[in-house]
């Protein structure tokens, strides 16, 4: 059929539709080839799609992706949205797909494990107030030092080891005292101490809540240290990942994908960070 319509017509009107039937062939072609594409990065990684497949979502190591193409795929590199910093720069070409995509953006997230390390660390040791559920993209944390006074750190996401930027909150003697520290012993700055308490020349104080939190264990899926151990957990038997979940946050998490199955009360699947298999009962989530 639409190799009829792509003959010439004798007037204007037959043109047009020459012309509508062109587009349509060239549609088939996106679509054909946005859907081969999607299926070499995994069904089961596709959050969300737009109808017409411009838009599209994908869930890649605990983190969703979107990408936008146009009617011209592959011929221009496609923006990228997600929830990190500093978003890598894409490397693309008429015969890119989105598999490179996906890959260029996993290389993207090892190159920040060291940045989200220092931010977990610094959540768990010291007493923090502002974000108190930090998004993946978020840099900076304040920080309470004590006598009415917070620091706001801001971690570099390239080189989380060198000297982040410092802006101290309040007034008084106290503040300006750490301040002052802070600039002398900026110059000796040493990445492999814990630098806050060296540069300060001071004990910062912990957590209110540090010794509730040993009685709880930080989810791998919504990252809340809030919920009780009671909840049930469930970890990833691979010894190199052994990652804790919310018995009822892996529920969840596994009927979001295609690739689960189930056997009476019990779900397989695989784990989310590092794809080896998992297994959840059902009833074991308490509601």
């Amino acid at each position: 059929m639409l190799t009829k319509c792509l003959l010439k017509f004798p007037n204007d009107n037959e043109c047009a539709e020459q012309r509508r039937c062109r587009e349509l062939a060239q549609a088939s072609t996106f679509y054909l080839a946005v859907y081969s594409e999607i299926e070499e990065v995994g069904w089961e990684n596709l959050t969300r799609f737009s109808g017409d497949l411009t838009s599209l979502s994908f869930w890649i190591f605990m983190h969703v992706t979107e990408i936008c193409l146009d009617k011209t795929h592959p011929k221009c590199p496609p923006p990228i949205s997600t929830n990190v910093p500093d978003l890598f720069n894409l490397k693309w070409s008429s015969n890119s797909r989105l598999k490179d995509v996906v890959q260029q953006f996993k290389k993207h997230l090892e190159t920040l494990q060291a940045f989200w390390s220092t931010l977990d660390d610094i959540d768990r040791s010291l007493w923090v107030v502002d974000p108190k559920q930090a998004s993946p993209d978020v840099s900076y944390r304040q920080i309470i030092i004590g006598n009415d006074c917070c620091i706001v750190l801001s971690i570099n996401s390239i080189d989380p080891r060198t000297l982040p930027e410092c802006r101290f909150i309040g007034s008084g003697p106290f503040v300006n005292l750490l301040r002052n520290r802070w600039r002398r012993n900026s110059k000796r700055w040493i990445q492999d101490k814990p630098f806050l308490e060296c540069l300060l020349e001071t004990q910062l104080p912990t957590p209110p809540d540090v010794e509730k939190n040993d009685h709880q264990v930080e989810c791998g899926i919504c990252y809340a240290q809030s919920l009780p151990i009671e909840l049930e957990l469930t970890t990833c038997d691979n010894t190199s990942c052994n990652k804790a979940f919310h018995s009822i946050c892996l529920v969840d998490w596994l009927r979001s994908i295609t690739t689960r199955r189930q056997l009476f009360d019990v779900l397989f699947g695989s784990c989310p960070y590092c794809s080896e298999p998992v297994v959840v009962k059902i009833n074991s989530v308490k509601k």
